[in-house]
């Protein structure tokens, strides 16, 4: 998939998938705007269906399907997020879909997947690694994977983030996007850039799980750990061959990276000024905009608060 294609595949997504998924609130946030002195806008991702932007992604590539490749029967792999999504998606069209899931995911998530109708399987410690299993179990049984980032569908879906964050905001200078796979980052940056260039998109990741920011550094996808992270839906590596690459190559104008305490100090300062739950990836992107004071300076921000699926043991350690 060529950046220059992303705008088309996202006003696809725009007439499939509306009618499905809630248009978010586009909240200002007073405190962060006085810190930079500038006009900072959280754009609620966490008040979507499932508790994450990902429903917009899976629910566009189920609905590009015919009704025979939904019937054969859907797999995915998934930290959480993406398995609730397609859990959903799934329930609400009639179709029947496997998670595969590491070991070491949340439970609450994997609970949350359960409730909403699809099964749920364990393969690996590593992102990488389930979904290079479940991708061959698909293969075999004659079901279609639903990649979590991989996908033109997937990434078109996550795009109308951006067609509502141009009906919301007159003025888009800097955009935060956590980013783990890419394909929010690739979604949104592909189309905000072609209405208007002059945007700035930034890549979040956590200092633990860095893989799409050391592959580009590096020219090619690299093959690397990822430590314990707060920020489970960003965490893992990059499918050999992931579109995305290429994308965030072109697409993405900078990149920050922050530490478990900053993603920490962040979610305790979003609940503590809006009032409201968010998980630890929608965390990175509001650490890594205070990371960019000055830059940000006269500017009107965008922050995607990607999602509020974050577990209450977690949340009970980190008050």
């Amino acid at each position: 998939m060529d950046a220059a294609e992303i705008p088309k595949e996202v006003l696809r997504a725009e007439n499939r998938i509306r009618k499905h998924i809630r248009e978010t609130i586009l909240e200002h946030s007073p405190y962060l705007s006085e810190l930079a002195g500038a006009k900072v806008f959280c754009k609620l991702e966490n008040l979507q269906y499932t508790g994450s932007f990902k429903v917009r992604g899976v629910m566009n590539r189920l609905l590009s399907m015919t009704e025979d490749e939904l019937a054969q029967g859907l797999i995915t792999a998934s930290t959480g997020n993406h398995g609730a999504a397609l859990a959903y998606a799934t329930n609400k069209l009639g179709a029947s879909g496997i998670v595969y899931v590491p070991e070491n995911a949340s439970q609450e998530k994997i609970l949350a997947i359960k409730q909403l109708g699809a099964e749920v399987r364990y393969y690996g410690d590593d992102n990488a690694v389930t979904e290079i299993y479940a991708r061959r179990c698909a293969a075999e049984n004659g079901m279609t994977y639903i990649s979590p980032y991989n996908d033109p569908q997937v990434i078109g879906g996550q795009g109308t983030i951006a067609i509502e964050l141009e009906r919301q905001l007159d003025r888009i200078d800097i955009v935060f996007v956590s980013l783990g796979g890419g394909g929010l980052i690739s979604g949104i940056g592909g189309y905000l850039k072609s209405v208007n260039p002059e945007a700035v998109i930034v890549g979040c990741s956590p200092e633990n799980s860095q893989v799409m920011i050391q592959s580009v550094r590096a020219g090619k996808i690299l093959d690397l750990p990822s430590l314990p992270t707060l920020s489970d839906g960003t965490a893992g590596g990059i499918e050999p061959g992931a579109i995305t690459f290429d994308l965030c190559r072109k697409l993405v104008d900078d990149y920050v990276t922050v530490t478990e305490d900053e993603i920490i100090d962040s979610l305790r300062l979003f609940m503590k000024t809006h009032h409201m739950l968010i998980e630890g990836a929608a965390a990175v992107a509001i650490a890594s905009y205070l990371k960019m004071l000055e830059r940000c300076s006269g500017k009107h921000v965008a922050i995607v608060v990607c999602g509020a699926n974050i577990s209450l043991e977690v949340l009970k350690s980190i008050l």
